[in-house]
């Protein structure tokens, strides 16, 4: 049995092939990377409007302690 030469452009796009799936792989991880990062940033969004609450609440009472004690100015 006689070897045939093994044809060139098979043996690029075989190569180009394998590189393609190692690239979708990366993209993938990325991806789920990516998806992380945003529940994570959307996490803190959240925190900081509970916060803005908290802090609006703060000065609600504040304001009401200082105009009981006339502490404030009319």
């Amino acid at each position: 049995m006689v070897d045939e030469p093994e044809n060139l452009a098979l043996t690029l796009l075989r190569r180009i092939d394998q590189r393609l799936e190692r690239v979708e792989e990366k993209i993938a991880d990325l991806t789920q990377r990516i998806n992380s990062v945003e529940e994570q940033v959307a996490g803190l969004r959240k925190d900081f409007v509970r916060l803005e609450h908290r802090l609006d609440t703060f000065d609600s009472r504040l304001e009401r302690i200082e105009r009981r004690l006339d502490l404030v100015s009319a």
